[in-house]
C-alpha cells in the first residue's frame, strides 16, 4: 500500500502527459483531417490522389512504425538535423504527437469523408438554389450534419488514440505506461501499477464516451 501511494504521483503526472498527447492529436489531426478529407471528394486527381496516399499509407502502417520513423528516422538526415524542424524532431514529446497527429488524421479524414457523403443532396441543392457559396454551404449546411452523423464513430477514434498514447513509452516518453513500467522495474510489483494505470485509461475513456453521448443527446435535439 505504501509503494502504491508513494508511486501514485508519478502515475498521475504519466497520465497529464498522456491527456496532452491525446489533446494535441486530436485536436491537429482533426484540422488536418478536414482538409484531407475535402481533398479526397475533390474530383481533381492531383489534389484527391496525395490525400488518397497518405491516407492509404498511414492506415495500412503500424503506428508503432510509424513512431519509430519520426524519431529515430528523421535523426538520419543531415538536411533534417540542420533544419528548424530539428528541436522539434530530437524531442520524444513532439515527435509522439507528430505520429499520433498524422495516424488519427488518416483514420478521421475516412470518417469525415463518409459523413460528408451522407448529407443528403438535396440539402446542397437548396443552399445552391438560395445562392450560397460553398465556404458558406459546407460550414452551415454539410459539416454540422456530417459532425452529427461521424460522432459515435469519431468517439471511438478518440477513445483509440487515449490507448495509443501507450506506444509512446517506447521512445523513452514518460507518459501514463512509462511511468507504470519505470517504477514496476524499480519495485517489482507490476501487477499492481498496471492495475491503477488500467483503471485510469478506464476512467479517461470512460469521460470521453460520457461527452460523446451528451453532444449525441444535444446535436438530436437540436436537429
Amino acid at each position: 500500500m505504501d509503494m502504491i501511494l508513494s508511486a501514485l504521483p508519478s502515475l498521475l503526472s504519466g497520465a497529464f502527459v498522456t491527456v496532452q498527447l491525446v489533446a494535441w492529436s486530436l485536436a491537429l489531426g482533426l484540422v488536418l483531417a478536414l482538409l484531407v478529407a475535402l481533398a479526397l471528394l475533390s474530383p481533381n486527381r492531383l489534389i484527391a490522389g496525395p490525400a488518397a496516399l497518405y491516407v492509404f499509407l498511414f492506415r495500412s502502417t503500424p503506428l508503432l512504425v510509424q513512431l519509430f520513423l519520426i524519431y529515430y528516422g528523421a535523426g538520419q538526415f543531415v538536411a533534417v538535423r540542420e533544419s528548424f524542424l530539428w528541436p522539434l524532431l530530437r524531442e520524444p514529446y513532439w515527435c509522439a504527437i507528430i505520429a499520433l497527429t498524422l495516424n488519427t488524421a488518416a483514420y478521421t479524414a475516412e470518417i469525415l469523408r463518409g459523413g460528408i457523403r451522407a448529407v443528403p443532396f438535396g440539402q446542397i441543392e437548396a443552399a445552391r438554389a438560395l445562392g450560397m457559396h460553398r465556404g458558406l454551404m459546407f460550414r452551415r449546411i454539410i459539416l454540422p450534419q456530417a459532425f452529427r452523423q461521424i460522432l459515435p464513430a469519431y468517439g471511438n477514434e478518440m477513445i483509440q488514440m487515449v490507448q495509443a498514447t501507450s506506444l509512446a513509452s517506447t521512445i523513452t516518453l514518460m507518459e501514463l505506461t512509462g511511468a507504470a513500467r519505470t517504477i514496476a522495474s524499480r519495485s517489482f510489483q507490476p501487477v499492481e501499477l498496471f492495475v491503477i494505470a488500467g483503471a485510469i485509461y478506464l476512467a479517461m475513456n470512460f469521460l470521453i464516451a460520457q461527452a460523446v453521448r451528451w453532444g449525441e443527446k444535444r446535436m438530436a435535439a437540436a436537429a
